[in-house]
């Protein structure tokens, strides 16, 4: 099988911003199907009685890092996804619902601040093929007045395909009629 490049690649301009807005998980178990084509999403089916469950993040508190895991004397190369997150104050309800994280595993969509070719903020889908499970968490409650009290999550997948960028939406993210959800659970 030839693997032959198809371009190369000038200097950007720099308008990159880091960091990401929030995150959307699903469970993966429900994504019956989704449709990747040069890495974009134009498609995904959530079986249509699951919902997307939103994480809104405080400006520096979340990140996305994809490592490329590639063996010459294996022949192999697979993408080790990562989200982590940050989430502020210690609650009951929070414990209870990472409980659940830890117990399953999930498609993540990212909303990086980064703004695409519209406009509109660039979101990215972790783990559609074996899905995003928690790997690694702790819960603080800090020692001086001033410190970070919550949660410090990473969820993380690995995968034969890179992260793949869901199609540009019109107004609001996963508003593109080919994009089947039940609705966006916010607390």
């Amino acid at each position: 099988m030839a693997c032959n490049l198809t371009k190369g690649r000038n200097i950007t301009c720099r308008d990159g911003i880091g960091g990401i807005k929030a995150i959307y998980i699903a469970q993966h178990d429900e994504l019956t199907s989704y449709t990747a084509a040069s890495g974009e999403v134009t498609d995904f089916d959530l079986g249509g009685s699951d919902d997307l469950y939103k994480y809104t993040l405080k400006r520096g508190t979340g990140g996305v890092t994809e490592t490329i895991n590639a063996s010459s004397e294996n022949g192999t190369v697979f993408y080790t996804h990562s989200v982590n997150v940050k989430l502020h104050n210690l609650t009951k309800e929070d414990q209870n619902e990472i409980k659940l994280l830890a117990q399953q595993r999930m498609v993540i969509f990212a909303e990086l601040n980064q703004l695409n070719s519209t406009g509109k903020n660039t979101i990215v889908a972790l783990g559609l093929d074996n899905g995003c499970e928690l790997s690694a968490g702790t819960s603080v409650s800090g020692v001086a007045l001033g410190d970070t009290v919550g949660y410090d999550f990473t969820f993380e997948a690995q995968e034969p395909n890179p992260m793949q960028l869901l199609a540009d939406y019109t107004t609001t993210p996963f508003d593109n009629s080919a994009f089947t959800i039940n609705a966006i659970q916010t607390s």
